[in-house]
């Protein structure tokens, strides 16, 4: 292989763009969200500003001409003039007296004005509107304002003014807003970002952390969440997160069993093969045995280990105990409940009684063998739930019907019953009911094999005992089918 400076299989990498985490966006936001309110409350705020000096320029204007109604002829001496004007502001005053607008004092009138303000019915959006334009128009404007009288003498004062001192007025209260609304936002966007970094950021950071450790190694239970204790959402989140983590982590360690099972049952099961196939050979020489109970149980024992070597090769062939399909064919099922029987001992005499209720022409459409399986797991924990009271004593009954196109096989035993605590996880792999000292495994395998022929395994009794009920439809129905026939 060269260095062909062409090559493109590598691609370069990509840069890293800038993303802001969760308290940064927070912190983004409480900035924006503070800023936008001060700017809801700077508006109003100049607004009124402005007119609260216009209207003192006003009331100061009005009492400048209340002076010049005073003075002898109604004519003030220049000096007076152009001082009372310069304390006020303005350049001219008017008021209207009985219907008449009277030009008290005045000076240097201009010859233009640029804009006119009544104060007395303005509205609120057009103050607010007036107070932005002083912000961005001329400094050399000139403007009327008209508001009603203050003091009595007249209707309304109208005066004429320069709007640079306004202006500028403005300008110090916006740049006083500005600052006070500048600390008021640290303070309050401070306040805010630490009480939802405390309250939300550091608890989402925390799950956040935990769900990522937590996926490195989902079966370690140490990574699991301890709850804070928290009474809201958070805390719901927190518990609904350990119980999914728990079920989890207990769902991969079950499954890490079963892979390990089925490992060392591949295993197992070749060299049981092996075993059960040299058996085999030697039962074969028992059929020369001219020995009546020889001749009638060596038949039984050929078929039970054919039964077993397929069961070794079924295992290796699907791997991990996986079962295989089942091979229907119609079959009398006394003769498979008798081998049943036979296989586990049963009856024994003085200790546990057989009682077998089964029509001799009742036909089941199943695998034999598989079905053999189920009946011998269903037998066997009921023998071991006799035999865990002690002294194995009581009755273990097998009995079957047919309710339509459904074959309905029942086992039920005298023992103790199902513990409370197992019936959630009965049919599951592990779950032990029997003994301690039991592999957990009869009931699921049970369950695997019923519903691989499209039928139901359920508790039905468990009061004085406990009473399993297979159910199993013909194969050209399923079972959903066969009920609402037989309704």
């Amino acid at each position: 292989m060269t260095d062909d400076p062409r090559n493109t299989d590598v691609a370069p990498p990509r840069a890293r763009r800038f993303l802001p985490g969760l308290s940064g966006k927070l912190l983004l936001l409480t900035i924006l969200f503070v800023m936008i309110a001060e700017v809801l409350v700077f508006v109003p705020s100049v607004s009124s500003f402005r007119r609260q000096w216009l209207v003192e320029r006003l009331a100061a204007a009005e009492i400048a001409s209340l002076a010049a109604e005073a003075a002898p002829g109604g004519q003030l001496p220049d000096m007076l003039r152009d001082r009372l004007l310069e304390s006020t502001m303005v350049k001219a005053i008017a008021v209207k007296q009985a219907d008449a607008r009277v030009l008290v004092i005045e000076m240097d009138m201009p010859a233009e004005i640029d804009a006119s303000y009544d104060l007395r019915n303005a509205s609120w959006l057009s103050l607010v509107a007036d107070a932005l334009m002083v912000y961005v128009a001329p400094n050399d404007r000139v403007i009327r304002v008209i508001n009603h009288a203050s003091f009595g003498h007249a209707e309304m004062i109208d005066v004429v003014m320069g709007e640079a001192p306004l202006k500028a007025a403005m300008i110090r209260y916006g740049l006083d807003i500005l600052w006070v609304s500048i600390i008021i936002s640290i303070i309050t966007g401070a306040l805010v970002y630490l009480s939802l970094a405390a309250l939300l950021v550091k608890p989402i950071t925390r799950l956040t952390r935990n769900i990522e450790s937590f996926s490195e190694r989902p079966e370690d239970p140490s990574r699991i969440i301890a709850p804070s204790g928290r009474r809201d959402e958070i805390g719901t989140a927190e518990r609904e997160l350990k119980a999914m983590q728990e079920e989890l982590a207990g769902t991969l360690t079950q499954k890490s069993r079963l892979a390990a099972l089925g490992l060392a049952v591949s295993k197992i099961s070749h060299d049981l093969r092996n075993m059960l196939s040299s058996a085999q050979l030697l039962s074969d020489r028992l059929i020369t045995v001219k020995d009546p109970t020889v001749q009638r149980l060596v038949p039984k024992l050929i078929a039970s280990l054919d039964r077993a070597i397929r069961l070794c090769a079924r295992t290796l062939d699907f791997g991990q105990a996986q079962e295989a399909p089942p091979r229907r064919k119609r079959f009398t099922l006394a003769p498979l409940v008798a081998e049943v029987g036979d296989g586990l001992g049963l009856p024994r005499a003085g200790a546990i009684a057989w009682i077998v209720d089964v029509p001799k022409d009742l036909e089941v459409d199943a695998d034999r063998d598989q079905l053999y399986r189920v009946l011998s797991n269903l037998c066997r924990n009921a023998v071991q739930a006799l035999e865990s009271e002690g002294e194995p004593d009581g009755d273990i009954a097998i009995s079957a019907w047919r309710e339509g196109s459904v074959a309905v096989v029942e086992v039920a035993d005298t023992g103790p019953g199902v513990p409370e605590r197992a019936r959630a996880h009965l049919f599951e792999a592990f779950q032990t009911v029997a003994r301690k000292e039991g592999s957990g495994l009869g009931l699921a395998i049970a369950a695997e094999l019923v519903k691989a022929h499209g039928g139901e395994i359920a508790l039905v009794r468990n009061d004085s005992g406990a009473a399993f009920r297979v159910t199993i439809p013909d194969a050209v129905v399923s079972l959903a089918r066969a009920r609402r026939i037989s309704a």
